[in-house]
C-alpha cells in the first residue's frame, strides 16, 4: 500500500524533495557568508570572536518551533521566515569550523607569505582560506545535514518542502493515507540528507588541495 502511494504521488514527492533541498541550500549559503565573513572580520579580535561563538552557539538551544514562531511577526509566513530561522541555526557550525581552520594554519606558512610581500587580504585569499578550506567545508556540510531535518519543521510557518507531508499526515493520523503521507515525508528528508551529504563529499574531493585530507 505504501509503495502504491509512492508510485501514485511520485511527481509531487519529487517536487517537494526538490523544494526541500533548495530551501536548505539557500539557507546554508546565507549561513556560510555570515559565518565565514564573521570569522575573517574578527581574526584580530579574539574576544569579539569568542563572544560571537558563544552567542551563535546559544541560538542553537532555542527550540525550533519557538524560533520559527518568532519569525512570524517579523517576516510573516512562507519562505522568508523559514530561510531566516534556518540561516540562524546554520551560522554556528560554520563559524566554529572557520575559526578552527584559520587557527590551524601553520604560522610559518603565513610568515613565508608575508615575506614574499603579500598583504593581509592576499594572504587570506591565497594561503589561509585554501589551507583552512577542508575544515570550513566540514562545517558547511555539518550545517547542511542539520538543516535538512530542521527545515521540515518550517511547515509550521507554511514553509515549503517535505515538512508539509509530515505535519499533514500526523494531523490526519488514522485517516486514509495519513500514515503513508507522514512516512513518505520522513523518508524523503532522510534521502535529501543523504544526497546532499554525498554532494559535499564530491565537492571536498574536487576542491581540496592535493595532499590535504578532509
Amino acid at each position: 500500500m505504501f509503495l502504491e502511494y509512492l508510485t501514485d504521488n511520485a511527481t509531487r514527492l519529487l517536487f517537494l524533495a526538490e523544494q526541500h533541498a533548495e530551501l536548505v541550500l539557500i539557507s546554508v549559503a546565507i549561513s556560510a557568508v555570515l559565518g565565514i565573513g564573521l570569522a575573517l572580520i574578527t581574526e584580530s579580535m579574539p574576544r569579539l570572536r569568542q563572544t560571537l561563538l558563544s552567542v551563535t552557539g546559544t541560538l542553537l538551544t532555542i527550540p525550533s518551533f519557538a524560533l520559527f514562531a518568532l519569525m512570524i511577526p517579523l517576516l510573516g509566513l512562507g519562505v522568508a521566515p523559514t530561510v531566516a530561522a534556518l540561516a540562524i541555526y546554520g551560522i554556528f557550525p560554520i563559524l566554529r569550523n572557520t575559526v578552527t581552520g584559520i587557527e590551524g594554519v601553520d604560522p610559518a606558512v603565513i610568515d613565508a607569505a608575508r615575506g614574499l610581500g603579500m598583504g593581509r587580504g592576499q594572504r587570506t585569499r591565497t594561503v589561509v582560506l585554501p589551507l583552512a578550506w577542508p575544515v570550513i567545508l566540514n562545517g558547511i556540510r555539518t550545517a547542511t545535514i542539520m538543516l535538512v531535518a530542521t527545515a521540515a519543521i518550517g511547515a509550521v510557518v507554511r514553509g515549503p518542502g517535505l515538512g508539509e507531508l509530515i505535519f499533514r499526515g500526523l494531523a490526519r493520523i488514522g485517516g486514509a493515507n495519513a500514515l503513508n503521507e507522514a512516512l513518505s515525508g520522513v523518508i524523503g528528508v532522510v534521502l535529501v540528507a543523504l544526497v546532499l551529504d554525498l554532494l559535499f563529499i564530491l565537492i571536498a574531493k574536487i576542491t581540496t588541495l592535493r595532499g590535504i585530507n578532509v
